[in-house]
């Protein structure tokens, strides 16, 4: 039985129905490019209506840096090809861009002539973002993996130095030793083995004094001894140890040091640590017949020092990692340097406690190096600026047991540990300072309405409103209502980020817990421009 023949308007009208039911956007165009028909999924996709988009080119759609990418779709449809699944990127009427795979076929009459072509166009975007999703999570993976490995390389690589580094005193002491175990050598001999053990006892002294330093410093339990100090008498203290290091190889060291770099509150012997290092490297690192260069500043609130050679410099890929532990220009058993490759992270580390910053500087391998510190000044009264303050009788001030007083000083207290609380204000009180205490910021605050503290003294880690948000609101006070009042936060966060987060909120000073009273009561007359 032969099937019926369907008129050609109902197989038509059959296949604009598919055509019009699609997801996909179905279109078809000239072979100039104009558009000619425009599915109901075309507007779902590209927003346009068909009679926005009937009689327009199909640049409608097509971004502009991609307009030769049509030129080339309609040179192939001319050919007669057919280009299957093209991934490519349009434009949605509200400047959306999609991601589309694109299928294109020539349209051809009844002699078989191309008259135009047809095109479907898929939306891929969600496929694109997961598939960019998923190539990010692998480079990160990949970044985290290679990281880790790195980390293990270096770690092997310092577990090899420090052995290294160990053994070779080491290998001396028990020579020389056995030699005057003997008693075969003579007294010149006796001497110099004793010298030479000296040596590598102190070499390992250095090593294992710089482990301790970094392991206190990673489990937060260095403790700096902050005093007023002049700049400039550490730093000739760290110069002159190294200068017999500087002669032996007719290195020469220029100096210059600005008097008015002075004073500020710091430990002593941790900066001249600091310099000790930088110095000691310059000299390692210079050759013969260089130069190596000290200069200290002012330069407004902060002291900088520049330590500078002549020496081999560091290289680019090097010079961000300078500062980290267990990284060295040069490892493994052809290095030309000894040591443990810790200075400069014990230098950074205790920098940082100081509340200052470290960076190092070089045009590359042989152009030299110029490390620089910028430390913050605490200014320190002078006479005049006692005379002007609303209680003058200096010689009526008792002085505590730390040497500091803060006699005729109001301070507030705030804190919502009581035990933290009692013992902040037992020690100023000790120092005869005038202390009224607030468990919260909002006391803090009601107190201030109506007395006015010279020192503002606050814990960071408080409920509610915490410190940092408490010192922005006392920062927002006139100054007649204590908006001005010098103020050190408490904190037992001890980060870089930290204190740096500290010092952005409004505080002037940063006290680590746990506090040390001579720190404490130093701290607070540096703010109240008390001489200590």
């Amino acid at each position: 039985m032969d099937k019926p023949d369907l008129p050609a308007d109902a197989i038509a009208e059959f296949f604009r129905a598919i055509v019009d039911s699609s997801d996909d956007a179905i279109v078809s165009k000239t072979l100039e490019g104009i558009i000619t028909s425009w599915n109901r999924g075309a507007e779902n996709m590209f927003g346009y209506s068909a009679a926005e988009a009937i009689g327009q080119h199909i640049t409608l759609i097509i971004p502009p840096e991609r307009h030769k990418e049509e030129d080339t779709v309609l040179a192939s449809i001319r050919r007669g090809e057919k280009i299957d699944h093209f991934e490519t990127v349009r434009q949605a009427k509200d400047g959306r861009r999609l991601h589309i795979s694109l299928t294109v076929s020539p349209i051809k009459d009844a002699t078989g002539r191309i008259i135009g072509a047809s095109k479907i166009a898929r939306d891929i975007t969600a496929r694109k973002k997961q598939e960019e999703e998923r190539a990010i999570l692998a480079e990160r993976e990949e970044a985290a993996r290679r990281a880790a490995e790195e980390a293990s390389r270096l770690k092997d690589d310092f577990i090899a130095t420090v052995s290294h580094e160990l053994r070779n005193p080491l290998n001396s002491i028990v020579g020389w030793a056995g030699m005057m175990r003997s008693r075969k050598l003579d007294e010149k001999t006796s001497m110099r083995a004793v010298d030479a053990i000296m040596r590598a006892a102190q070499a390992q002294d250095q090593i294992i004094s710089d482990l301790l330093d970094i392991s206190r410093i990673t489990s937060g339990r260095l403790r700096l001894d902050i005093r007023p100090l002049h700049i400039i008498d550490v730093l000739e203290s760290a110069i002159e140890g190294m200068r017999p290091a500087a002669e032996a190889k007719q290195i020469g060291l220029q100096v210059l040091l600005d008097p008015s770099a002075t004073p500020l509150m710091g430990d002593a012997d941790r900066l001249r640590q600091v310099f000790w290092n930088l110095l000691s490297n310059a000299v390692k690192f210079t050759p013969k017949n260089g130069h190596v260069q000290i200069l200290s500043q002012r330069i407004n609130s902060h002291i900088e020092i520049n330590v500078s050679d002549t020496g081999i410099g560091i290289e680019p890929e090097l010079l961000p990692y300078v500062f980290d532990r267990f990284r060295q220009g040069d490892s493994g058993s052809n290095r030309r340097s000894t040591g443990l490759g810790l200075g400069l992270a014990i230098v950074r580390n205790l920098i940082e406690l100081h509340g200052g910053t470290v960076h190092a500087e070089s045009n590359g391998r042989g152009e030299g190096a110029n490390f620089i510190i910028k430390l913050p000044i605490f200014i320190a009264a002078t006479v005049r600026d006692v005379e002007q303050r609303v209680h003058p009788v200096v010689e009526e001030i008792t002085l505590a047991e730390d040497g500091t007083s803060l006699k005729n000083l109001n301070i507030l207290v705030v804190d919502d540990e009581a035990g933290s609380r009692e013992v902040v204000a037992a020690i100023l009180e000790h120092a005869e300072a005038e202390v009224r205490k607030a468990d919260s910021a909002s006391q803090a605050l009601e107190i201030m309405d109506h007395w006015q503290p010279d020192v503002l003294v606050a814990d960071i880690g408080m409920p509610d409103v915490d410190g940092y948000e408490f010192i922005r609101r006392v920062r927002l006070r006139s100054p007649q209502t204590g908006g001005a009042v010098p103020a050190a936060a408490l904190t037992a966060y001890a980060r870089t980020q930290d204190r740096l987060r500290v010092l952005s909120a409004g505080f002037q000073m940063h006290i680590p817990k746990p506090i040390q009273p001579v720190e404490l009561t130093a701290v607070v007359a540096s703010l109240a421009k008390r001489p200590i």
